[in-house]
């Protein structure tokens, strides 16, 4: 990358302040262009998403891997619930998805429940040997009473199911031919086992898993500095191969001293380490043999350190000085938080970071954990909490006494939540980042992430620049 003003480089720059200069390009497709980061990491897509309490739990985790990423679990959980998401991931499908189920004694309110907890807001009834029976979406238990058993919805007709090593295409023809968007997968005893859908097989044949050594759908744990010892040793027994060591402000010797404790125990593990805003910082931690460094302070939608502390750096400056020392020096960048749109993704990427992770953009989605609510207008919401709120602090100390949780909460951040409305299939943001990534590195006329590193030219711009290029049509509200 180079500033084509040698000037710019000086300046501190946000993702806003900058934009890609079109160059000109022979590629004839898209598709031409290989967007698998050159990296340790087993992501094929250049994006990670967040060890945040509201983005990354055991559905998104199960979602992620099939569709190229890699999550991180949040290093608040126990070792347990922990160890349970890991092994339950491992033991996922490479392709297919776990059903979201009920039985014939459940009733239209116990369906009305788990049906939001996925992206294809299906659930299947099952009799008592695990067979399935019926399928249900969404509409078909909508005006009807809450209390009614789902055993008397049952349709009438013989439902469709398909095999274990049904292909993608065969299952897709079959619920085009049959008007369906979810097929239920069963073994050879015809218990069901699996789901897929329409949208999940079109999608198998275009991403492919991000697995293990062991060929298991992959996975990395973000660890606190103060308890990584407590996990460590089990993580690494249960195949967790990345390690993400976490902290607001990694500039301490307790964090080199856990990174260097860590890889003398265990040489072959990846270990992330952050967070950083300067190329110093990224030479010292990779210096002390990490592997990547997570640049990020303060920008967030509900994160006040930069405004209450002063401490911060904008952003596309932070990631670029980071990245290219890290880079320098045998390791790699992470651009953690800020990403709102795939532009900042692409200049993330332009700005010599190997991967970008996402935050707020996925609690808003299905796969997140936690329930969907309905405001006092009826419309779906998901709760968004930031890592150092109320709901946060309190999750954390909930085993304490009191009194020490009432100590406790006195460094918490006063922005507690938020709400994040237009509820959205993880898919549709998976499919949205790739495709316009894709197109920002053809402008630049690369085909691939390393050439777009190099080739990438960055202008300065106005805010009035900035907003000329956004849509100006007035929106419905």
């Amino acid at each position: 990358m180079r500033f084509y003003n040698k000037q710019s480089n000086l300046d501190e720059l946000t993702f806003d302040d900058v934009f890609l200069f079109q160059q000109l390009s022979g590629i004839d497709s898209r598709t031409q262009i290989d967007i698998k980061p050159k990296s340790p990491l087993s992501t094929t897509l250049p994006i990670i998403s967040s060890n945040m309490n509201a983005v990354t739990g055991k559905r998104m985790a199960e979602k992620l891997a099939r569709l190229w990423w890699i999550w991180v679990l949040p290093q608040d959980m126990e070792l347990d619930r922990m160890l349970n998401i890991i092994n339950y991931v491992h033991s996922a499908d490479l392709r297919l998805d776990t059903p979201l189920t009920v039985n014939e004694n459940n009733n239209i309110r116990d369906a009305i429940w788990i049906i939001n907890k996925r992206s294809s807001q299906t659930v299947i009834m099952v009799d008592a040997e695990n067979k399935p029976i019926s399928v249900f979406k969404e509409q078909d238990l909508i005006d009807k009473d809450e209390y009614t058993k789902l055993k008397d919805l049952t349709k009438s007709r013989k439902i469709i199911t398909g095999n274990e090593f049904i292909s993608d295409e065969e299952a897709y023809n079959i619920m085009e031919d049959n008007g369906i968007s979810s097929l239920p997968i069963v073994n050879n005893n015809w218990e069901l086992v699996w789901v897929l859908t329409k949208n999940d097989a079109v999608r198998n044949d275009i991403y492919s898993p991000s697995l293990n050594k062991n060929w298991q759908l992959d996975v990395a744990v973000a660890l606190s500095v103060n308890g990584y010892k407590n996990y460590i040793d089990e993580l690494i027994n249960a195949w967790v191969n990345t390690i993400f060591l976490d902290t607001a402000h990694w500039y301490t010797k307790k964090m080199v001293d856990a990174i260097k404790e860590v890889r003398d125990t265990y040489n072959d593990i990846i270990i992330v380490a952050g967070n950083i805003m300067s190329g110093k910082w990224a030479k010292d931690l990779i210096n002390a043999w990490a592997n990547w460094v997570k640049v990020w302070i303060g920008p967030w939608a509900m994160c006040t350190t930069r405004m209450m502390t002063w401490v911060g750096r904008p952003q596309f400056t932070a990631v670029h000085e980071s990245a290219v020392v890290a880079r320098e020096n045998g390791g790699f960048a992470i651009a953690d938080w800020w990403i709102r749109y795939p532009r900042d993704l692409a200049l993330s990427l332009a700005a010599w970071a190997t991967h970008a992770m996402l935050w707020t953009i996925l609690s808003g989605t299905y796969e997140s954990p936690g329930d969907i609510k309905t405001d006092s207008e009826w419309d779906l919401y998901k709760e968004n909490y930031w890592m150092a709120s109320g709901k946060a602090v309190s999750g954390r100390t909930n085993k304490l006494t009191k009194f020490e949780q009432a100590k406790r909460e006195r460094y918490k951040e006063w922005i507690s939540k938020s709400r994040i409305y237009n509820v959205k299939p993880l898919w549709d943001i998976v499919d949205k980042f790739r495709t316009w990534l894709e197109s920002s590195i053809s402008y630049v006329w690369a085909e691939d992430i390393e050439e777009f590193h190099n080739k990438a030219v960055i202008w300065v711009q106005t805010q009035a620049w900035f907003a000329e290029w956004t849509p100006h049509g007035r929106l419905k509200k």
